[in-house]
């Protein structure tokens, strides 16, 4: 993405609206990070970064206020310690963390959750072995581990569906918050096709005809759960619905039903961690100009699945 295209991405724009961030009102909210309430100016000029650095800084740059109530909180290591490189993933898969180590990263920034369940709560299953030992592998490397989830979803654009869309060469079509596209009219055959090309994708779910035209496109990588994905096939009608993961017994059997009743709204699943690998991906272009002095790189924790 072409980030000239945002205001705040000139530096005097960026020092004005980081001095307002971090030193006026919003410097209180900042404050109740840990070891936040770094100087505007001091953020421009470093040239080493701690962890809770750069998260203040993608804040400032984001223009996102703090959120009291978020997944987005450190999951390993400490604010405190020096950044010496950073990666960019959907999972901190034990390979993600591996391959972090052998690159010299210590710091991870992943968009989902590390120890397998939405609040990365380590008591959620007890006396988690794999847990335990994730654990120990992360301190072993002196690896931190930073979930950028609501945030990440947060920014204008959304860096998760901004991602896809471009990955997929759909930025021509693409409008910030919106979730319907209209797009060249292709056969639903010829759109699979093209989606698992450009996104690397080795196999997808599909429930619909495939000689079906498609024009008018619902795009919604990643879990919106069913309630949601089926709110907004009822509301809109599209000819094809893209999902990252559901639930089979809600928007499947949904799909299904609606099709035997003579809809013609089709389903594409594309699977969770593939659907929003792309704006991870994407995070790091936006990332990297913001941070010259350190390497930014992106690893894809991929699709976990063997297909039979």
């Amino acid at each position: 993405m072409n980030t000239s295209s945002f205001p705040w991405t000139d530096p005097v724009n960026r020092r004005k609206f980081l001095t307002h961030t971090l030193v006026s009102a919003g410097s209180m909210a900042l404050l109740s990070l840990p070891l936040a309430g770094v100087a505007a100016d001091s953020l421009l000029d470093k040239e080493t970064f701690t962890v809770q650095d750069v998260i203040n800084l993608i804040l400032a740059e984001g223009k996102l206020l703090p959120k009291q109530d978020t997944v987005d909180t450190i999951k390993a290591g400490k604010g405190s310690q020096q950044v010496t490189g950073i990666v960019t993933t959907m999972f901190a898969t034990i390979a993600v963390i591996e391959e972090a180590a052998r690159l010299k990263a210590n710091f991870i920034i992943a968009h989902e959750p590390t120890f397998y369940n939405h609040k990365d709560d380590t008591q959620w299953v007890k006396d988690n072995k794999v847990v335990k030992q994730k654990q120990e592998l992360l301190a072993k490397h002196g690896i931190a581990v930073w979930r950028f989830h609501d945030y990440c979803h947060s920014l204008k654009p959304d860096a998760i569906s901004y991602g896809i869309a471009k990955k997929a060469n759909w930025l021509p079509y693409y409008k910030t918050g919106e979730m319907m596209l209209t797009i060249p009219t292709t056969s639903l055959q010829q759109l699979v096709q093209h989606l698992k090309s450009s996104l690397s994708i080795g196999h997808v779910r599909v429930i619909g005809n495939l000689e079906q035209a498609c024009t008018r496109v619902a795009l919604l990588p990643g879990a919106w759960g069913g309630q949601r994905q089926v709110t907004l096939s009822e509301a809109e009608k599209p000819d094809l619905l893209i999902v990252g993961e559901l639930s089979e017994w809600e928007t499947a059997e949904y799909i299904r039903d609606s099709q035997l009743l003579g809809g013609k709204t089709a389903l594409l699943v594309l699977g969770h961690s593939v659907s929003e690998e792309p704006g991870m991906e994407w995070v790091v272009d936006w990332l990297q100009p913001k941070l010259p002095a350190i390497k930014i790189t992106h690893i894809a924790s991929g699709d976990p699945f063997t297909w039979l």
